[in-house]
């Protein structure tokens, strides 16, 4: 949305805390005659966007609808249809796929939404994910625990904070290192791929994630799943080009979990309204914050594209789990490599201590942020960025990024703004709308144990 601005209003806009009358655009009143107005902030943070996608607009930030295909991107080896979305949904929240635990009598209790479920924005809702082993849900998965009675050598408890699912179309390789996919990014890491045999079906990360994940995390889909659960209808829909002696696989149920997963979007949120021209959408002080977002807190320069992320890796030294006696970790050898990030995957030392830009939507309903989760709020997030002193004592000063201190300082009102912005303006409020009502089953979702049954009001 390239427009031509008047010089005056070049001037006026110079400053991002100059609210003086700005003059309404024409053509942005042509653009946006069938929705409301834009005022003369919204004008000052058109002209933002403008500014920092090169003429490009709103358009570079927009998400497409959920069943736009066509536009949400795409593993060109597992083209997005409507029925294995719907099949990735039941699946993904299905308690059922808990079929492989390592104490038998968890045997049906979790599930890939256990960690990453719509109540905490599609992540965990407490600072370490549990699958097999967890007990209780709470309100957002806040009030899930392991359970005292099993040894915790045996408990799926993750040693890095559960990401959020939101947003994954729009990278093509997954988790904080990057390790799983074998496209893109990942071109040239063949060497690293040894215990991830996987990549090499060249999937991207989300589909690879799918199919690694059933193993990593005790889930089991086969014949015998898909068959006792009544899941062979919805299998031969979503694949009818598979010859049913292939139908019924675990890699097949993953390319339909992962299917389900790009199109979860959270394009409802009011700055996705926004951007598509419902100008009261955002508050006054929400498109403040964004202006600073966008303009002297220089956070679009990680965090762009509609997904608000760039799919790179930085180091901004934040602690990990084993420095908190908040956090449990269980395999220490193997967290040697959790730590180093990027740099554990690659084995490359200018990448340790970098890990992937997270998109930033729906933050406020998880309540952990950061790779070891050591922060529990967004202004937290922001001033430790703005104030540049890594947490991490083991991340060399020569490995922080340089967007980590390179950041002018912001006032108290443009700090508060920018995380009413990030907490309000990017939160998705009908992320429910994802989830199914009812699993073939007919099991508690998206936990099944008893703790989790009556919290959740399955009994």
């Amino acid at each position: 949305m390239k427009k031509n601005y008047f010089l005056i209003l070049i001037l006026v806009l110079i400053s991002c805390n100059n609210d003086d009358y700005v003059e309404i655009d024409s053509d942005v009143s042509k653009t946006y005659s069938n929705t409301s107005n834009p005022t003369e902030q919204d004008q000052k943070l058109l002209q933002r966007l403008d500014s920092v996608t090169e003429g490009i607009g709103v358009s570079f930030f927009i998400l497409p609808d959920s069943d736009d295909y066509v536009n949400i991107p795409q593993d060109p080896l597992n083209l997005i249809t409507a029925k294995k979305v719907e099949l990735g949904k039941l699946l993904f929240h299905e308690t059922a796929t808990g079929g492989n635990p390592k104490v038998a009598s968890n045997k049906a209790m979790y599930s890939c939404a256990s960690c990453h479920h719509a109540a905490a924005g599609f992540s965990a809702g407490i600072r370490q994910g549990i699958g097999e082993a967890g007990s209780g849900f709470g309100i957002n998965g806040n009030g899930r625990i392991i359970d005292p009675s099993i040894p915790l050598n045996l408990v799926d408890i993750q040693p890095i904070r559960s990401p959020t699912i939101l947003n994954v179309a729009y990278q093509d390789v997954m988790l904080w290192n990057g390790q799983f996919g074998g496209t893109g990014t990942n071109a040239g890491t063949e060497a690293n791929w040894t215990n991830i045999p996987e990549n090499f079906l060249g999937f991207e990360g989300v589909e690879i994630q799918a199919i690694k994940g059933q193993d990593v995390h005790r889930l089991l889909i086969d014949k015998d799943f898909v068959k006792d659960f009544n899941y062979k209808k919805l299998f031969n829909k979503a694949f009818p080009d598979v010859p049913k002696s292939e139908r019924y696989t675990k890699e097949n149920a993953a390319l339909a979990i992962a299917a389900y997963e790009r199109t979860v979007l959270p394009n409802q949120s009011p700055w996705q309204k926004w951007l598509k021209g419902d100008f009261e959408a955002l508050t006054k002080k929400e498109k403040k914050g964004a202006r600073v977002f966008f303009g002297k807190g220089k956070c679009f320069k990680c965090h762009t594209g509609p997904a608000l992320n760039d799919k790179k890796f930085y180091a901004f030294g934040m602690d990990d789990f084993d420095n908190s006696s908040k956090a449990i970790v269980l395999d220490t050898p193997g967290f040697e490599n959790v730590k180093k990030g990027r740099g554990g995957f690659t084995k490359k030392t200018k990448d340790n201590y970098k890990f992937k830009t997270p998109t930033l939507y729906n933050l406020i309903d998880n309540g952990f942020f950061g790779h070891g989760g050591t922060f529990t709020s967004v202004r937290d997030v922001i001033e430790y960025k703005i104030n540049g002193t890594p947490q991490n004592p083991e991340v060399p000063v020569e490995r922080l990024a340089k967007q980590f201190v390179n950041v002018q300082e912001l006032t108290e009102n443009q700090i508060n703004n920018l995380t009413l912005f990030i907490e309000n303006g990017l939160r998705d409020p009908n992320l429910a709308r994802y989830v199914p009502n009812l699993v073939q089953s007919g099991f508690c979702i998206p936990n099944n144990d008893a703790e989790s049954k009556v919290d959740l009001g399955c009994n």
